[in-house]
């Protein structure tokens, strides 16, 4: 069974979700941040307030800046399930490194995992690359508030930089499988860093389960990537959820959407 990388409760499946203590109802959330959340093709679908902003979709934060600013979303199509960005991509002219740091609130195999999320994207020659420091950091990995009920989550960038902040529940995630499984995740907490959305935004249910939940095309639309294929994409590393231990290293079409934005 799946389960999500973006906002599973720690039940029989994990998701990955970010930030937040005890989430309010989406009651307490005004009708006018409501529309501008799906404005921007997100779903509001169990949306959360949390410190900083808004947690949706399991593992996307969208702050006030966001909304203030009203940014429009751009996707990336591959096929029927989808790979897509926001037009808030990072600035990376002729080349760009992005440092990520990993805070020692998180164990070592939180490292070794990053090491090798680095060595994923590193190794298909994109204009954007990534270090691990151990000081600064353009993107820190940072342990999520204690109680917390998701695995990771993260935002998308601002003004030609990553969003600069991953939460990770590791008591949730444990240790096992750092360059697999962990790995798998914080890759795809970076890739939300970067402005990748979920694959699978127009159905969520194909890697969670459940109800049909489709985010919408957005105000902007949709990018066909040619040579992709027109069916369900089952591995790549931006779908929503994953089973316990499942790892996900890019497919051909995730390098195919890499290559076409960086």
């Amino acid at each position: 069974m799946l389960c999500t990388v973006s906002v599973l409760a720690l039940s029989s499946c994990s998701k990955e979700q970010e930030s937040t203590n005890t989430p309010a109802p989406s009651e307490a959330i005004s009708p006018a941040v409501l529309t501008q959340i799906k404005e921007m093709g997100l779903t509001t679908d169990e949306i959360k307030k949390v410190d900083g902003g808004y947690l949706v979709e399991g593992d996307i934060l969208v702050t006030e800046a966001n909304l203030a600013s009203k940014p429009e979303y751009q996707m990336l199509r591959v096929g029927d399930e989808e790979q897509y960005r926001t037009t808030n991509r990072v600035s990376v002219g002729s080349g760009r490194t992005v440092s990520i740091r990993v805070s020692t609130s998180l164990p070592s195999a939180y490292v070794t995992a990053t090491d090798e999320l680095i060595r994923r994207y590193n190794a298909q020659g994109l204009l954007i690359r990534f270090t691990r420091v151990t000081s600064g950091g353009e993107i820190v990995l940072t342990a999520a508030p204690s109680g917390s009920s998701y695995l990771a989550s993260a935002g998308f960038p601002s003004n030609g930089n990553p969003f600069n902040s991953v939460r990770v529940n590791s008591g949730a995630i444990g240790t096992a499988n750092a360059t697999t499984y962990i790995a798998t995740i914080l890759a795809h907490e970076v890739g939300h860093c970067i402005g990748f959305r979920h694959t699978d935004y127009m159905s969520r249910q194909y890697s969670c389960g459940g109800a049909a939940v489709n985010e919408g095309a957005s105000t902007v639309g949709a990018v066909l990537i040619p040579g992709t294929p027109s069916g369900p994409d089952p591995n790549s590393w931006m779908l929503a959820c994953i089973g316990s231990g499942g790892n996900r290293p890019f497919n051909a079409n995730d390098v195919t959407a890499l290559r076409f934005v960086y």
